[in-house]
């Protein structure tokens, strides 16, 4: 009897370790509901950015207004502004910092435009994948601590600057990034005075007049742990940068500014480029030599350097 109780409890003393286990292996593979167990990138890597899937909404069915109703807007307001189908349109960074990604539907195509507050970065992509509309949301996580973005037809996880699924079933898949410009209202209404503009009827209540980051773009803090680190600027020095395979380079605009030029001719990977400086409302843009717009990524320096460690940085020589 003593032995077959032994043998009874060693049984299910086994049993609730394996139960345990499991248990623990599942929670350090989902995060916020999402299994990051066969993610492309470390899982060890990804972050809870602090709200939870969808804490952040998304706007899946935005209101435009014209230029002369966004009387909220003052000429240094910063704003995406991004041409969709020959149609001007302009994001307000007030409004993005709240939401981070817009979905915008044609009758033709759909477009993600997505912001992260925390790299800076603003980028716009065709999001037609495999002949499928794809709407997305925050998934709250964060990876270099950049936005990792979700679709709502797969739940696959999308890194925002590398511009590819990192997990879920369209893992490796990339999206095409499109031509965008971070600016300030004034110089972009200027350039496109007939612009589209994102109303603040958003469905959501928030105070779009002010930032939930307080001085963070200025100070040299980074609030999650990053893979790579290069002290060569300031961590929030304003970069514009692309790649091209498996090169990429950036131009950052204390460099552009110290050339004391507003265009500058470049070659990067056989390309011949034009950069576009506008010290005044603190952007830059590229071009080819026939003036084609060429897609870029405008951010922060640190976030740039984590994901491109081999980076090119043009210097005012």
């Amino acid at each position: 009897m003593t032995t077959r109780l032994t043998n009874g409890r060693l049984v299910l003393g086994t049993l609730l370790m394996v139960l345990i286990l499991a248990a623990c292996q599942t929670a350090a593979r989902t995060l916020n509901g999402f299994d990051v167990s066969d993610a492309s990138i470390p899982a060890d890597e990804i972050f809870k950015g602090g709200p939870p899937r969808d804490g952040i909404p998304a706007l899946t069915d935005p209101k435009y207004i014209d230029p002369a109703e966004a009387s909220f807007l003052s000429g240094n307001d910063r704003v995406m502004g991004v041409m969709i189908e020959g149609r001007a349109h302009a994001y307000p960074i007030g409004i993005m910092n709240y939401h981070e990604i817009v979905n915008h539907s044609t009758r033709d195509s759909q477009w993600l435009v997505s912001y992260c507050p925390l790299c800076g970065t603003g980028m716009v992509f065709d999001a037609n994948v495999d002949e499928q509309a794809l709407t997305f949301g925050v998934s709250g996580l964060l990876y270099n601590s950049d936005l990792l973005m979700y679709d709502r037809q797969t739940e696959s996880l999308w890194s925002q600057i590398e511009a590819r699924a990192v997990s879920g079933p369209l893992k490796g898949t990339e999206l095409e990034l499109m031509p965008s410009q971070l600016t300030t209202w004034k110089a972009w209404r200027q350039q496109h005075p007939d612009t589209r503009v994102l109303s603040r009827e958003t469905g959501h209540r928030r105070n779009y007049d002010s930032t939930p980051y307080g001085n963070y773009e200025e100070s040299k803090t980074v609030f999650f742990p990053i893979s790579e680190r290069d002290d060569r600027f300031h961590p929030k020095a304003w970069v514009i940068g692309m790649t091209s395979g498996n090169k990429a380079r950036a131009w950052p605009f204390e460099e552009l500014e110290a050339t004391g030029k507003e265009t500058i001719r470049e070659t990067f990977d056989g390309r011949s480029l034009v950069i576009h400086y506008d010290a005044e409302n603190r952007s830059a843009r590229i071009t080819s030599e026939t003036g084609e717009e060429i897609a870029t990524t405008t951010g922060f320096w640190f976030a740039w350097h984590a994901f491109h460690p081999d980076t090119e940085v043009f210097t005012a020589d």
